[in-house]
């Protein structure tokens, strides 16, 4: 199927394009990203094969007892465990291990130095407070925080559009009304909702993206609002008006396509305002519970130990790089969209 673009669309996607570095910075993060979806492939403490007694096992995608592989316990085989590893690689049998062995919930139970433990042959870039690999963890962590800034940013842009339509379309007291509760809304003190809200409920990804959400719209439907004020008295909104076709129909194909300009240069800068407010929360531990890979949890270990540079540097280094390179495409975008600046 051919999608056919309007002659404005291919001089925005051209003038995007001739940003070097907007258009790389889209390339390299659409490949982490594509590559974070298949971390269990390459960091897992899970063999991806087995041949075990003549047969095949494929333990990421089933569980195997202990039995199977001639252990004593009903429970789940731990690859890790050395009786194990002896039993599915004696004699003709073999197991194809990733080239990253740990997950990041693994605990290393076999190291002789204490955690966090510096980086070596076993852990690249070491281990955490718990014996918990840190490039696993980064990895994991990575598509934790790019797809919870997606997802946010999403709900946050839904949310803006909506609200911002209504109120820029119909005006008057509608208008007035939305605009006195927004700024009521926008009062409310956000961390300490949040502090009270994780000390009542169990912290989880949805309960937080719930949370950040009900305050993400606000900032969007502003323009939104005032984009639509301004385009709801052009003339081919009055003309779709006297032909009688719906507000609905109006708002959504004939006002909004024209408002978007906001909603999408604006969108990378929401994603990136997203991570970092998932990064402060989990440094705060506000955020995601444990086990779940974090990078604000990766930093307050490191806080908790200064001398394991191996754990704040790699962090700030993965956290600083998604935020350059959402804010570069962010930049991009601005300047393909906006006549001015692409002049």
């Amino acid at each position: 199927m051919r999608i056919h673009l309007s002659e404005q669309t291919r001089k925005q996607w051209r003038a995007f394009r001739q940003n070097r570095r907007g258009f790389a910075s889209l390339l390299i993060l659409t490949t982490l990203v594509v590559l974070s979806l298949f971390a269990e492939f390459y960091a897992n403490s899970k063999p991806l094969l087995v041949y075990y007694e003549g047969k095949f096992y494929f333990p990421l995608f089933r569980v195997y007892p202990e039995t199977t592989f001639g252990g004593d316990f009903e429970s789940e085989a731990d690859y890790q465990d050395p009786f194990i590893r002896e039993k599915i690689t004696a004699g003709d049998n073999w197991a194809l291990y990733p080239p990253i062995p740990w997950d990041y919930k693994t605990i290393d139970f076999s190291l002789d130095t204490p955690h966090p433990s510096p980086p070596s042959a076993t852990h690249w870039l070491g281990t955490d407070d718990r014996g918990r690999d840190v490039l696993a963890r980064l990895i994991y962590g990575f598509r934790v925080s790019i797809f919870f800034g997606l997802i946010l940013a999403s709900i946050g842009t839904v949310l803006g559009i909506v609200i911002g339509a209504i109120q820029g379309f119909l005006g008057g007291w509608i208008d007035l009304f939305g605009q006195r509760a927004t700024e009521l809304w926008s009062a409310m003190p956000e961390l300490y909702l949040l502090i009270i809200l994780s000390a009542t409920f169990e912290p989880s990804i949805p309960l937080l993206i719930l949370l950040l959400s009900m305050f993400g719209w606000m900032g969007l439907s502003i323009y939104v609002r005032a984009e639509f004020l301004r385009l709801r008295n052009f003339d081919f909104v009055e003309a779709a008006r006297a032909m009688g076709v719906s507000n609905w129909k109006i708002i959504g194909k004939h006002i909004l396509p024209n408002a978007l300009t906001p909603v999408i240069t604006f969108f990378p800068f929401r994603v990136s305002g997203a991570i970092i407010g998932l990064t402060s929360l989990d440094f705060l531990n506000l955020g995601v519970p444990s086990p779940t890979p974090s990078l604000g949890e990766l930093l307050r270990q490191s806080k908790g130990n200064v001398e394991a540079w191996w754990m704040s540097l790699t962090t700030f280094f993965v956290l600083v790089m998604m935020i350059v390179l959402v804010n570069f495409i962010g930049e991009a975008l601005l300047q393909a969209f906006d006549p001015r600046r692409r002049s």
